[in-house]
């Protein structure tokens, strides 16, 4: 059989070539994938025995339940002041189908896209299916990587369509504040460019870092499309339920598709949503307090590794740590950290140019898993690393 044009050139997952090579060894530490340890919050879990024990098993409709898009209505009045309908919501399957809608009911294949470097890596799997060309903006370091106003002038061309924002950011913890958000949405009205928000890390956020979205910019607020999940916030990656916010036409775009692609989500998950959406938040509190722990774990000892420097995280839970020091490139130390300590993380690389010089270390796991994991990080360097003055 031959093989399939839209396979041609698929950007593997560097993560689970990660994962995949550490099914070989023994007492593993593993800080790849990016899921919380934490079980969803009870309530959130006898909302959905309840809607089953209510028969709700049936299909609801393309754009999702009226409940659960009426609980987005309310979450992003309460929290962002954003006066939406529900005719502005769509319920998708994970936030990955958000994207996968927006990509593909906005625009045409050749169209441009940017994306920051690092990346999500997904995003350009979606956009090589679709056949949408990215075009790749760096974030420094000394940034707090951060994007820059001024990179995404650079890179605007005529055919430039859109631009995909991820703050808090997965790979680096780069949180955008206001005032860069603010230039950012001069270029973008500028250009008229549409804006992918993936906000899937909004509730993460470390030190007083404020989550800022360019949905509240009024003068764009026609061409962003907002990307969240309820994976990330409310532990419920397996229960693969997310949702877009946009304007009404770009909804009913998405709608057309939701047709051809699930029809809809499950009945029952997306009243289990609504109560997370919508019920205590004491569960979500107490994870951000123990993310914050484990935050400094993992940073304040990586700092004390020589060699090795790494940035505060202010969002997500994703250490990006410099290992550029080392004399080894990213791919090299991370296959050799899990082949000599079996300490399992992500070369930078595998999140794009930009990523070279840097792992990421997903700190959503244990307390003792990550001060045993650095204690093997740090026993690593000595042992096998040279580092560079």
């Amino acid at each position: 059989m031959k093989t399939p044009k839209v396979l041609e050139g698929f950007p593997a997952s560097g993560i689970r070539k990660m994962a995949q090579l550490s099914t070989k060894y023994k007492d593993v530490i593993f800080l790849a994938f990016g899921e919380p340890d934490f079980d969803t919050p009870a309530h959130v879990k006898e909302a959905a025995k309840k809607a089953l024990d209510e028969n709700l098993t049936h299909y609801s409709s393309n754009i999702g339940a009226i409940e659960f898009r009426e609980a987005v209505v309310e979450k992003y009045k309460r929290e962002m002041g954003l006066e939406i309908k529900p005719e502005n919501v769509i319920g998708t399957i994970g936030g990955m189908e958000s994207l996968f809608l927006a990509f593909l009911s906005n625009f045409n294949p050749g169209d441009e896209v940017l994306v920051t470097d690092p990346y999500y890596s997904n995003y350009l799997t979606q956009l090589h299916v679709i056949g949408l060309k990215p075009v790749l903006v760096p974030l420094y370091e000394k940034n707090q990587f951060r994007l820059q106003a001024e990179d995404v002038e650079k890179a605007v061309t005529p055919k430039t369509r859109a631009l995909v924002l991820n703050s808090p950011c997965n790979p680096t913890g780069g949180v955008i504040d206001y005032d860069t958000m603010s230039k950012i949405v001069k270029v973008v009205r500028e250009h008229d460019l549409m804006v992918i928000s993936d906000e899937v890390y909004e509730s993460i956020l470390y030190d007083g870092a404020m989550h800022v979205s360019p949905a509240q910019f009024p003068e764009i607020r026609n061409n962003v499309i907002i990307v969240n999940s309820l994976s990330k916030t409310y532990a419920m990656t397996g229960w693969r339920i997310g949702y877009a916010v946009a304007s009404e036409e770009v909804i009913n775009n998405m709608c057309c598709l939701q047709q051809a692609v699930t029809d809809c989500i499950p009945t029952f998950i997306q009243h289990a949503a609504a109560e997370a959406l919508t019920g205590s938040q004491e569960a979500t509190l107490d994870m951000l307090k123990q993310y914050t722990c484990r935050r400094d774990i993992v940073v304040d000892g990586l700092n004390e590794i020589p060699g090795i420097s790494c940035s505060k995280t202010a969002g997500a839970f994703y250490a990006f740590p410099n290992i550029s020091a080392l004399g080894k490139t990213s791919e090299e130390f991370a296959i050799d950290l899990l082949d000599k300590e079996q300490v399992v993380t992500v070369p930078g690389s595998y999140f794009g140019k930009m990523g070279e010089g840097f792992i990421r270390i997903s700190f959503a796991t244990s307390e003792d898993n990550l001060k045993e994991a650095v204690r093997r990080i740090g026993r690593y360097v000595e042992k096998y690393c040279t580092v560079n003055a």
